[in-house]
């Protein structure tokens, strides 16, 4: 089994529970477990909420104005990418013993996250995803402005359910 979809939305915030809907939607159909659609809803959530943020220009019109989601679920894997047109992620290094074990472009790739308490409002959403997907790659598009979100998650399904992966 394999489904693929792609949205190009606005910079809006109207949008983010749009494309969470739609993912959520197509897994119920699929039959992947709650517990992990709901995991991946979050995920979705907050690299959207990123992007309505920060992927663009403040002037009207343009690219700047919009971000695609791409989410693809083949055979036991979900991927999902968020990208926009803004400025993207400044060069990371890394700041900790563990990211020093990563390979150097792994290490570049990912801007630092950010400690934040719990009383602060926004800050959380990279580290959620970090968090909540198996495989995470936070960028900039190749040669162009603007950023990249992806991530993945093994999925489980619900008993019989009627688009599981064989």
């Amino acid at each position: 089994m394999s489904i693929w979809w792609s949205l190009h939305l606005r910079r809006e915030a109207a949008s983010v529970p749009l494309a969470r809907r739609l993912l959520l939607g197509t897994m119920e159909t699929a039959g992947v477990d709650p517990d992990i659609s709901y995991d991946l809803s979050v995920a979705l959530s907050e690299a959207c909420a990123n992007a309505v943020e920060h992927g663009g220009d403040s002037g009207q019109g343009g690219p700047s104005e919009a971000y695609r989601v791409t989410a693809y679920l083949d055979g036991e894997k979900c991927r999902i990418e968020v990208t926009d047109s803004g400025p993207g992620f400044a060069r990371a290094q890394p700041l900790q013993a563990q990211a020093q074990a990563q390979t150097q472009a792994q290490a570049q790739a990912l801007p630092p996250v950010r400690l934040v308490s719990d009383e602060d409002e926004n800050g959380r959403g990279l580290g959620l995803i970090q968090e909540l997907a198996d495989h995470v790659h936070i960028g900039n598009k190749p040669g162009r402005r603007g950023a990249v979100v992806s991530f993945d998650k093994i999925l489980k399904w619900k008993k019989d359910a009627p688009l599981m992966a064989v």
